[in-house]
């Protein structure tokens, strides 16, 4: 049998024929197509183009959709859907609806840094005045969230495995860089800890900066030890939840404060043995107690409440003030050797990294699945639901951490 010949084709013709073809695949020669239509009906495609159809019509195989993407196309889309994420944005100071809801560009983490794939993070009341514009240094646009628990999805340095279960808090999130409030969060890796449990996300996300805070604040800077007596001024706020758990759990007998007499209950079941209704000014009333004024006092409401405070410790105490619930920062006049008992010391606690990392955090999260230390999650909300997160914080009601799930 002879050879088929073969065709000619000329040198211009093939280059003519490649630019097509790359003008195809890069979709920069658009080809219209007016119909398409399954291999059954062939014998109407013919009729069609006997009628003078200007378009190509084409034949496929049956249940085939009309049209079909290049596969290489559809890959670079997929791409470009998976660099972006949905985060909560603040870009001017506000309400809670300040906060909204965009597609931002996914974050890309050098060889020092973890991305992460957040699945929740707790609210804080550092967040709440940030967002009002309080918060010194703070730009925005920004994403707001100094906490978050998820899974790793990129670390280039080698230093974590994709997958696993990690949470961060601190070192400048949510104020130098973007933080917790978004899908994805790219953060130091000198700040993330790996976390092996099987607690849920609405439960874990409560945790880092709850526990990294209460435990820092009991044991650097109030150094409590065992058999001591505790105030807790705040007690029925997420930090002062767990004080009362880790402190009971160590040994210490504890005291903890509400202006809501019906949160009595609760406070019993995180650990307080007394319970004191704050009015404001207690110390007469602590003084009151069985065993009298307290060792160690850990004040959450701020300086509202720290000159009261102060005289609720005795000699040799320490006063530690950590939280702000009462939403202001300093003293209008402050006087030392008035305000100061002698004896007593007042420190503060600021939660950096550092201390993040100190944090026996996987022995608690191991506490918390055997139910020896509880953990009141007061509400937890989606990503969506950002401003009432925000709104239930401002009003005090959460009754426990405030949770946000990401999906």
């Amino acid at each position: 049998m002879k050879a088929r010949p073969k065709a000619f084709v000329s040198k211009q013709d093939k280059e003519s024929y490649l630019s097509a073809a790359a003008g195809l695949l890069g979709g920069r020669l658009q080809i219209p197509v007016s119909r398409v239509l399954p291999l059954s009906e062939a014998a109407q495609a013919h009729a069609m183009l006997a009628k003078g159809g200007s378009e190509k019509s084409c034949c496929g195989p049956e249940g085939r959709g009309a049209s079909r993407a290049d596969p290489r196309r559809v890959e670079r889309q997929e791409e470009n859907n998976m660099a972006t994420m949905r985060a909560a944005v603040i870009r001017e100071a506000g309400p809670p609806e300040a906060l909204k809801i965009e597609s931002i560009p996914r974050p890309e983490p050098s060889a020092e840094q973890v991305l992460i794939r957040v699945r929740a993070f707790g609210i804080n009341r550092s967040e709440l005045f940030t967002r009002r514009g309080l918060s010194p240094g703070v730009a925005f646009p920004r994403v707001l969230g100094i906490e978050a628990v998820g899974e790793v999805a990129s670390a280039p340095g080698g230093q974590f495995r994709a997958g696993e279960i990690v949470a961060t808090a601190m070192g400048g999130m949510g104020r130098q860089f973007d933080g917790g409030y978004a899908e994805y969060v790219c953060v130091p890796v000198r700040q993330v800890q790996v976390i092996k449990t099987s607690l849920g996300w609405e439960t874990l996300g409560a945790l880092p900066e709850m526990l990294q805070t209460a435990w820092g604040s009991l044991f650097r800077a109030l150094r409590l030890a065992s058999g001591e007596r505790l105030l807790v001024r705040g007690g029925t706020t997420s930090v002062g939840l767990a004080a009362a758990a880790i402190a009971k759990a160590h040994g210490a007998t504890v005291i903890s404060t509400s202006r809501n007499p019906a949160r009595g209950a609760m406070l019993r079941q995180a650990g307080a043995d007394h319970v004191v209704i704050d009015s404001g000014t207690i110390a007469v009333a602590v003084e009151a107690l069985p065993g009298g004024r307290a060792d160690k006092v850990l004040e959450l409401i701020g300086t509202t409440n720290l000159a009261d405070s102060l005289r609720c410790a005795r000699e040799p105490g320490i006063v530690c003030m950590m939280g702000m619930v009462g939403d202001k920062w300093s003293f209008d006049n402050f006087s030392p050797m008035e305000v100061i008992p002698t004896g007593v010391c007042l420190t503060t606690y600021d939660g950096g990294p550092i201390d993040f990392m100190r944090t026996p955090l996987q022995q608690l999260v191991e506490q918390v699945e055997a139910g020896s230390l509880h953990v009141h999650v007061g509400k937890v909300f989606q990503l969506d639901q950002i401003a009432e997160a925000h709104r239930l914080m401002e009003e005090n009601k959460a009754g426990g951490k405030i949770v946000v799930v990401t999906s």
